[in-house]
């Protein structure tokens, strides 16, 4: 993995510290506070999917998919704030883990070594 830019935050990491600030909300957003914000989120993201049918979470109606869009942008928004306060660089967070990921899972020789993982 090269150190190619995959994951450009830094705006959006703006973003979210002046929609913070214009509220007063940097006594809130403590590591702990983020990290309990995040996982209501991936339960409400969670939700969604609760008591369906793989073929009914892939093909969801388009109010679900709505609600589903904004739970992810909710999971997406929390994230990038406990990164940002806990001053984590994303996109070399992202290329290290990528790394790593290669290391243990290196891709299979064959067709046929891929089915048998």
């Amino acid at each position: 993995m090269g150190s190619d830019k995959l994951i450009d935050a830094e705006n959006l990491m703006q973003v979210l510290e002046q929609f913070a600030s214009d509220r007063d909300w940097h006594p809130f957003h403590t590591p702990r506070n983020l990290v309990l914000a995040l996982t209501g989120e991936v339960g409400e993201l969670a939700e969604i999917f609760q008591w369906l049918t793989d073929d009914q979470a892939t093909n969801l109606p388009p109010a679900d998919q709505v609600h589903l869009q904004e739970e992810v942008a909710d999971v997406l928004l929390y994230l990038v704030r406990l990164a940002s306060i806990t001053k984590i660089d994303l996109n070399q967070a992202v290329i290290d883990k990528l790394g790593k990921n290669e290391l243990k899972y290196p891709k299979p020789e064959s067709a046929q070594e891929a089915r048998h993982d």
